[in-house]
């Protein structure tokens, strides 16, 4: 379940997750703007899990999809496309959950669903900095270990397809649990426990083992 070695995409989502800290606790930048930023690293998991998505459909084409103990072959768009409804109803309700608990929506007059065309305003010179270092490290993670490997050849697309959830139902505890910490004013103190409860989770964690472990019992056994 856990890693005995880190990989080098590990080691950059680390200093990903400790750039926002040392912003916080050494050059003055606001705890809100980084809670914002880890609010939207959920849309680059989602991003980077539908270009999973596409690179095994265009290996496959097609996958099994279970529903109710019985099995369809359907096309991998029909996985992408149900992908990204499904993931975004999350992230739009997730969104409404962080912004409500930590007060920010009320203080920048967002709503439930203003958010996703009022969300520029939040971003600042900082943010784009942030953002731009989960970007490429999710990027770097998502070439190295999925594509170069090859992974996208036998990886089934219903398993890639909720591979994000684990990691995102963390973040969200968290996330929860750290706007508490905004409201009272301890902007730094919640920064600091939220990016050593990712970077525990995120690092450490072997996911990658977890979900090697679910193909292999996806796949059928011989003589059934």
């Amino acid at each position: 379940m856990f890693k005995r070695t880190l990989t080098q995409s590990d080691i950059f989502l680390i200093a990903a997750n400790l750039l926002p800290v040392v912003g916080v606790w050494f050059f003055g930048w606001n705890p809100k703007e980084v809670f914002i930023v880890y609010c939207l690293e959920t849309i680059i998991i989602g991003f980077y899990n539908l270009v999973k998505m596409a690179f095994i459909t265009a290996v496959k084409k097609t996958d099994i999809w279970q529903n109710n103990g019985t099995q369809t072959r359907v096309s991998g768009l029909f996985f992408m496309l149900f992908f990204l409804v499904h993931y975004g109803m999350f992230v739009v309700i997730q969104m409404g959950l962080f912004f409500g608990v930590s007060g920010i929506g009320d203080e920048y007059k967002i709503g439930f669903f203003s958010f996703f065309y009022k969300w520029p305003q939040l971003i600042t010179h900082n943010a784009i900095i942030m953002l731009a270092v989960f970007f490429i490290s999710y990027g770097y993670k998502t070439v190295t270990e999925f594509i170069i490997r090859g992974l996208y050849k036998t990886t089934p697309l219903g398993l890639q397809m909720f591979q994000p959830y684990m990691r995102i139902f963390i973040q969200q505890f968290a996330v929860i649990l750290g706007s508490m910490f905004l409201v009272f004013g301890a902007g730094k103190i919640f920064i600091l426990i939220f990016a050593l409860i990712k970077i525990a989770f995120e690092a450490y964690l072997n996911y990658e083992g977890v979900l090697n472990k679910a193909i292999a019992d996806f796949r059928p056994r011989p003589g059934k």
